[in-house]
C-alpha cells in the first residue's frame, strides 16, 4: 500500500465505500478513519454478540481493523465492504473464544431444547401516553441487552445479525458458514428464549441496543489510527 498521501482536502463523508478504499490504498489513512466510523456500530454489535463483553469486543474491533487495513489490497468488491469487514471481525472474535476453551459445540447448541435459558419477564406494552416512557424504554433496553447476553453464543450472534443489524438470511449464513435453514432455526429458538412478549415489546427500541457511538466510536477509531501511525 502506498505511503504517499495527497495534500488536497477531501470530502470523505460524501464518498462511497469503494472510493474510500481506493484512497486508503493510495496512502490516505484518514479515509480509513471514515470507514471505521461508518462500520463501528454494526461491527461492535456483532463482536459483542460473540464475545459477550464490551471491552473485549472493542479489542476485537481494533485487531480486526488492523488486519483489514493490512489486507485491504485483497478486497475485490465481490461483497460489500461491510460484509468483508464483518467476516474479519467474526474470525477474530471466534479465535478469542477458542483460546478461552469455553466454546460449546455448535451441534450441541442446535440440538438443545428451546427453553434451556430462563428469560426475565418484561412488561407487555409501552404506555403510549405515560410520561415515563423514555425512562421505561431505557430500562427495558438494558434488560434486553442482558437477556441477549444470556443466549447461547450461536443463537446470540444469529439474533444480533438478523434482528438488530437486519442482515439477510443468506448473508448471515455465508458469514457464519452455516446453512440458511440453520439460521432460521437458531433465530426461531433465540426468539423463543427471549419470549414472544419481550420481542414484541421491544421492537421499536431494538435499534438502540448496544449503542456504539460518540466517544466509544471515536476511542476505537483513534486507537487504530494511532497504531497505524507508529508502523
Amino acid at each position: 500500500m502506498s505511503v504517499h498521501a495527497h495534500n488536497a482536502p477531501v470530502d470523505y463523508v460524501a464518498l462511497d465505500d469503494n472510493a474510500l478504499v481506493a484512497l486508503v490504498r493510495e496512502g490516505q489513512r484518514e479515509a480509513f478513519r471514515h470507514i471505521m466510523q461508518r462500520c463501528n456500530q454494526r461491527l461492535f454489535r456483532i463482536a459483542r454478540s460473540v464475545i459477550g463483553e464490551d471491552s473485549e469486543a472493542e479489542d476485537v474491533l481494533q485487531e480486526s481493523y488492523m488486519r483489514a487495513y493490512h489486507k485491504l489490497d485483497s478486497f475485490r468488491g465481490d461483497s460489500t465492504l461491510l460484509t468483508w469487514l464483518t467476516s474479519i471481525v467474526l474470525n477474530e472474535a471466534r479465535g478469542r473464544l477458542r483460546k478461552r476453551h469455553h466454546m460449546v459445540g455448535l451441534e450441541q447448541v442446535d440440538m438443545a431444547p428451546d427453553d434451556t435459558h430462563q428469560v426475565i419477564q418484561f412488561p407487555s406494552k409501552f404506555g403510549s401516553e405515560d410520561p415515563s416512557v423514555s425512562a421505561a424504554r431505557a430500562q427495558i433496553r438494558r434488560l434486553l441487552e442482558h437477556a441477549i447476553d444470556e443466549l447461547p453464543e450461536a443463537f446470540r450472534t444469529v439474533y444480533m445479525m438478523r434482528e438488530v443489524e437486519e442482515c439477510s438470511v443468506e448473508e448471515t449464513a455465508n458469514l457464519l458458514e452455516i446453512k440458511p435453514e440453520t439460521v432460521k432455526t437458531r433465530l426461531h429458538r433465540a426468539r423463543r428464549l427471549l419470549r414472544t412478549s419481550l420481542h414484541g415489546t421491544l421492537a421499536s427500541t431494538m435499534s438502540e441496543a448496544f449503542p456504539f457511538m460518540g466517544q466509544r466510536c471515536a476511542r476505537v477509531s483513534d486507537a487504530v489510527m494511532a497504531r497505524l501511525e507508529t508502523e
